[in-house]
């Protein structure tokens, strides 16, 4: 982020993202590098980024955008039992806006501290495309102990922590196609807006979970990658997904179908199996946490495409099974 002279960007970076680097390791922002201290763990490394009429709306607030910037990654970290180390940002703006700048970087600041993720680096560059917020956030975990996608094995009961849908349905209502009561619309948007990575929850599925993975693009289109990972198949009961009131009362309504719910993507939740001798002890952890989960389904032997069945045992059809970039 240094240079010998100074500039634009150096002023930028002093200004904004100087004051909120304050781990030794990042140097105050005046080195070409950081340094991530060793402690004899693993070092576990997640990036994302976030791109302006993709991942966020160009009106969005700017402490959204940087709460959600760095949330996302954070959730890949929790899916993989990894606690905080530290992280770098690549920040792509069209112009350099104070107001925006000031809270951008003042959100980003309290994340920063609040889930004891530093700030290490990065790169601030123009462009003449859409903004893009790009971050690389690095995890430690014990030698060996994170935990993949792909070892779920039959008869594992199948977790997904918080509520499932909401955030497609509010990035619905901020582009009109959906609407609902003035608190339903806020909780919704917020959820789109700001994920709540389960941090909380890292040690427990580093402890007792067999495969996790955190559901970004769809819970279905995502336990669909978990099954094809670990070899093998999964059957879910859908009236046990967890889903909010607002998104339970548009589903009753016949304003939002089921498929909407579970490949709209943007929940950044844990998917996770976890072996039947461990399932309650599992949930136990996660209730002292304050982390709401629920077990939603059974790994089976197979390869078919994970089935989920309705109240009557009835195989629900999904067209789709999540977002698609491509």
């Amino acid at each position: 982020m240094a240079s010998d002279r100074a500039s634009g960007e150096d002023s930028l970076i002093a200004r904004y993202f100087k004051p909120i680097a304050t781990d030794p390791g990042a140097f105050g922002l005046d080195d070409d590098a950081a340094i991530i201290s060793p402690s004899g763990d693993d070092i576990v490394v997640t990036t994302d980024a976030i791109v302006e009429g993709v991942h966020f709306l160009a009106d969005d607030p700017p402490d959204t955008v940087a709460r959600k910037a760095l949330r996302v990654n954070l959730s890949d970290l929790a899916a993989k039992g990894a606690g905080c180390a530290g992280f770098v940002l690549t920040l792509a703006l069209r112009n350099a806006d104070e107001a925006w700048l000031t809270a951008f970087a003042r959100a980003l600041g309290e994340d920063a501290e609040l889930f004891a993720c530093p700030l290490l680096g990065g790169d601030t560059v123009s462009t003449p495309g859409p903004l893009t917020v790009s971050i690389t956030a690095f995890g430690r975990v014990a030698v060996g102990k994170m935990v993949h996608r792909s070892g779920a094995k039959p008869g594992d009961r199948i977790m997904v922590t918080g509520t499932i849908g909401d955030a497609a349905l509010g990035l619905a209502m901020l582009k009109g196609t959906l609407a609902a009561s003035a608190a339903a619309r806020a909780m919704l948007v917020e959820r789109y807006r700001v994920p709540q990575p389960r941090t909380a929850l890292a040690i427990a599925v580093r402890d007792r979970a067999s495969a996790a993975m955190d559901v970004s693009d769809g819970l279905a289109g995502d336990l669909a990658k978990l099954c094809a990972a670990s070899g093998i198949s999964a059957v879910i009961d859908a009236p046990s997904i967890p889903k909010s009131d607002a998104a339970t009362e548009l589903l009753s309504r016949g304003m939002v179908s089921f498929e909407t719910l579970v490949s709209g993507g943007d929940d950044y939740e844990i998917l996770c199996t976890v072996p039947a001798a461990h399932a309650e002890a599992f949930v136990d952890e996660a209730q002292r946490r304050g982390v709401a989960v629920r077990e939603i389904g059974t790994v089976i032997a197979g390869n078919d495409p994970p089935a989920f069945l309705d109240g009557q045992g009835r195989e629900i059809r999904l067209s789709r099974l999540s977002y698609s970039h491509f």
